[in-house]
C-alpha cells in the first residue's frame, strides 16, 4: 500500500508539473502599427478643446446632459434580451472551464448490489428464479473505482488555456454587445427628438400659412388676386399637414424601437416630447494606440487569438499517448457483517497507457487544421483593428465637417425666412405673383428641415464617434478566469517549459 501511495504522489506531481507541447502565446502584431496620431486630428485639422472634450466616458451618454436618455440607458442592463443573450453565453464560457478543470482530478465512482442465489442457479435481485422454488443465498457487494488521467503532455492544461482565453473573448463579445445596443438606443432617441422638433416645424408651418391663405382670402375677396392664388395657397397648407401626419408615424417608430432596445413592449414605453439637447460634445480621440486598449471587439479578436493557439498544443498533444492511473475495490459477502473485512475484498491499481501508432494522417491534418484557425483569427483581429481605426477617422470627420455644415446651413435657413417675408410683403403689395410666395415657402421649410437633418447628423456622429472609441470600456475590465483551480486571479508568470515536438 506504501508503494501505491507513492506512486499516486509521482503520478500527481508529473500530472502538475509535466511539459505542455505546443507553440505559447505571443500576440502578434497589428497589421500596421499605429501612427502618433490620427489623419483627421493632425495640426493642419488642429481646432481648441471645448470644456467637455475630456469629459470621462464612463456612462459615455452622460456628455448630452439629458436626464431621460439616462434613465432609458440604465434599463438596457436590466432588460434587454439581446445582452442577456450575450450574458448568459459568458457564464456557458466560464463554466465549460470548470467542467475542463475537473479532468485535472481524479473520477472517484461506486457501485453496490444486492443479490440472491437459488439452489437452482438462477440469480434474481428478488429471491426468484425460473419459478422454482429451494434454497437461496444473499450475496452482497460493494466497490469503489478511481480513474485519474495525467496531463503529462499538458493536453488538459493548453484546453483550460484555451477555454479561459474563450471565456475572455465572450466577456468582450458581451461589452461589445452592450456598446452597440447603447449606441443604437443614442440614435433612435436622438431621432424621436429630432422628430419632435420636425413635429414642431411642421406645426409652425401650418400656422403660419393659413395666415397666408387668410391674406390670400382677403385679397380674393378684395378683387385684387385671382382664384389660383387661392387653391396655390390651400395646397401647400394640406400638403403640410399630410407632412405634420407622416411625422407622427416617423416619432411612433422611433419610440416602439427605443421599448424594444430597453426591454419591453411599445405599449408600456411613452416618451413625452422634449427638445434635444442644447449643444453637441466634440469628442477627443486621443492616440491611435490607445484604441487597441478601448474597443471590446478587438479585445475579443486577441483573445480568440489565444485560444487558437492553445488548440494547436491539444491537437500536437494527439501524438503522445494518454496515462491514466486506474484503481479499484470491491467487496463482496454472502454475510452482511463480514462485508468490509480485508477478507472479502479484492483490489487493484495501475497505470494505463493508450495511444495511436497509425492514424492514416488524422493528427498530422489536425494540428494543420488547428494552425490555420489560428492564422484565421489573427486575420479576423488585424482587421478588426483595421476597421476600428476606419471608423474612428470616420468620426472625426464626421464630427469637424458636419459642424461645418451646420453653420452654413443656418445662414441658409436665415436667407430663405428673409426672402419668404420679403416676398408676402411684396404680394400684399401686389408687386409680385402668389407663386413667388409659394416657392419662398417651400425652400424654408426646406431649409429648415436640412437643418434639423444636420443637427440630427452631428448628435448621431458625435455618439457613433464615441462607440468608435469604446465608450468608457477598457481592455482591463477583462474578468482573470483562473487557468487552474489553485491558481490566483494574477498569476505571476510560470518559468519556461522544455516543448516537445513530435517531428
Amino acid at each position: 500500500m506504501s508503494t501505491s501511495r507513492r506512486f499516486v504522489v509521482v503520478a500527481g506531481a508529473l500530472s502538475l508539473a509535466g511539459c505542455m507541447v505546443g507553440p505559447d502565446y505571443r500576440k502578434p502584431p497589428p497589421a500596421t502599427p499605429p501612427t502618433p496620431e490620427f489623419k483627421e486630428t493632425s495640426d493642419s485639422m488642429f481646432r481648441p478643446a471645448l470644456p467637455r472634450d475630456t469629459i470621462d466616458r464612463g456612462p459615455w451618454w452622460n456628455v448630452y446632459g439629458d436626464p431621460e436618455l439616462d434613465r432609458l440607458m440604465a434599463q438596457v442592463e436590466v432588460s434587454n434580451q439581446t445582452l442577456k443573450q450575450n450574458e448568459a453565453a459568458y457564464r456557458q464560457a466560464v463554466a465549460l472551464i470548470r467542467q475542463t478543470q475537473s479532468q485535472l482530478f481524479p473520477t472517484i465512482g461506486y457501485t453496490g448490489n444486492v443479490l440472491q442465489r437459488s439452489s437452482g442457479g438462477g440469480v434474481s435481485s428478488t429471491g426468484t428464479s425460473g419459478g422454482s422454488v429451494g434454497n437461496s443465498q444473499g450475496q452482497f457487494s460493494v466497490g469503489g473505482s478511481l480513474s485519474w488521467e495525467i496531463d503529462l503532455w499538458g493536453r488538459i492544461r493548453r484546453t483550460i488555456e484555451s477555454d479561459a482565453a474563450a471565456a475572455q473573448a465572450s466577456a468582450g463579445d458581451l461589452a461589445a454587445a452592450r456598446l452597440s445596443i447603447q449606441s443604437s438606443l443614442a440614435t433612435n432617441y436622438f431621432s424621436l427628438r429630432v422628430s419632435d422638433r420636425r413635429r414642431r416645424l411642421f406645426e409652425e408651418s401650418v400656422a403660419a400659412y393659413a395666415r397666408s391663405l387668410q391674406i390670400v382670402q382677403n385679397q380674393v375677396d378684395a378683387g385684387t388676386a385671382s382664384r389660383l392664388d387661392l387653391v396655390q395657397a390651400q395646397t401647400i397648407l394640406q400638403q403640410t399637414r399630410a407632412q405634420l401626419v407622416v411625422e407622427g408615424v416617423n416619432r411612433a417608430q422611433f419610440e416602439h424601437a427605443i421599448a424594444a432596445l430597453i426591454g419591453k413592449a411599445p405599449a408600456e414605453v411613452s416618451i413625452a416630447p422634449a427638445p434635444l439637447p442644447a449643444t453637441v460634445p466634440t469628442i477627443d480621440a486621443g492616440i491611435p494606440s490607445a484604441l487597441l486598449e478601448r474597443r471590446p471587439d478587438i479585445a475579443a479578436a486577441e483573445r480568440q487569438m489565444a485560444s487558437a493557439n492553445a488548440q494547436v498544443g491539444v491537437a500536437v498533444a494527439a501524438y503522445y499517448p494518454d496515462i491514466t492511473l486506474g484503481a479499484s475495490i470491491n467487496f463482496a459477502s454472502t454475510v452482511l457483517g463480514t462485508l468490509f473485512t480485508m477478507g472479502s475484498a479484492v483490489w487493484s491499481i495501475g497505470p494505463a497507457l493508450a495511444g495511436t501508432a497509425i492514424d492514416g494522417g488524422a493528427r498530422g491534418a489536425q494540428v494543420e487544421g488547428a494552425r490555420a484557425n489560428y492564422d484565421r483569427t489573427v486575420a479576423l483581429y488585424r482587421q478588426t483593428v483595421l476597421t476600428a481605426f476606419q471608423q474612428v477617422e470616420d468620426g472625426l470627420v464626421q464630427q469637424r465637417l458636419i459642424e461645418q455644415q451646420e453653420k452654413v446651413q443656418e445662414a441658409a435657413v436665415a436667407a430663405a425666412r428673409e426672402a419668404e417675408r420679403l416676398s408676402l410683403n411684396q404680394y400684399r403689395a401686389g408687386t409680385v405673383p402668389y407663386t413667388t410666395v409659394i416657392q419662398t415657402q417651400t425652400a424654408a421649410l426646406s431649409a429648415e428641415q436640412s437643418l434639423i437633418n444636420v443637427r440630427l447628423n452631428r448628435f448621431t456622429a458625435s455618439s457613433t464617434l464615441v462607440t468608435a472609441l469604446g465608450g468608457g470600456w477598457k481592455v482591463q475590465d477583462l474578468p482573470i478566469p483562473a487557468a487552474t483551480p489553485s491558481s490566483d486571479p494574477a498569476p505571476a508568470p510560470a518559468p519556461p517549459r522544455r516543448r516537445w515536438w513530435p517531428f
